[in-house]
């Protein structure tokens, strides 16, 4: 007689945008950093209990949504120049890859696509936290990641040679997603 084998265990949350949040730093003037952030999140996480590594995730991001706190620099940001958002308001990152990397740390890996260039990014992420019920009864997780990218591999070459030696934008852009999912 065998025993019988358990369905997995496989949900959908979908991400709670109030109270998440996506950003991202660079150097800039060879100085410090400049960080903003983009307001238009939506993503949706297809989370396997029985083996996380079946896991999924979807995401986008609408590019118009860019604060950095100012707006001169907001509207450079999403013209031609950068981001171009009429012609690609979304940035999306669909996952393809799921691997545990240690206690509580996943790395995923996917699809990202930014001013119409899709190149394969790497999150570490920390979590899924274990689910906790809200004030209105629904069930809520969260998820950190990180991960670094570099600007020029998306099309995103603007640049300003500074009179003093080096450039105004660095190259490298530091992503941090602060995400908090419910379940569906």
């Amino acid at each position: 007689m065998t025993s019988p084998i358990p369905a997995p265990q496989v949900s959908t949350w979908n991400l709670d945008p109030a109270h998440s949040v996506a950003e991202f730093k660079v150097r800039h003037m060879m100085m410090t950093s400049v960080k903003g952030h983009f307001t238009g999140l939506a993503a949706q996480l297809t989370l396997d209990e029985s083996d996380i590594t079946r896991s999924r995730v979807e995401a986008t991001i609408e590019a118009a949504t860019i604060n950095t706190r100012d707006p001169q620099r907001d509207a450079h940001l999403k013209s031609a120049d950068f981001f171009d958002v009429e012609k690609f308001p979304r940035l999306t990152f669909r996952s393809t890859e799921v691997r545990r990397t240690g206690e509580g740390q996943l790395s995923v890996a996917g699809d990202l696509t930014i001013h119409g260039v899709t190149r394969r990014v790497v999150f570490a992420v920390e979590g899924p936290t274990p689910p906790g019920r809200d004030p209105w009864g629904g069930l809520r997780i969260g998820i950190s990641a990180t991960a670094k990218i570099n600007r020029k591999d998306f099309g995103l070459t603007w640049n300003t040679v500074l009179e003093t030696g080096g450039v105004l934008i660095g190259d490298e852009v530091a992503i941090t997603l602060e995400l908090e999912f419910v379940k569906a």
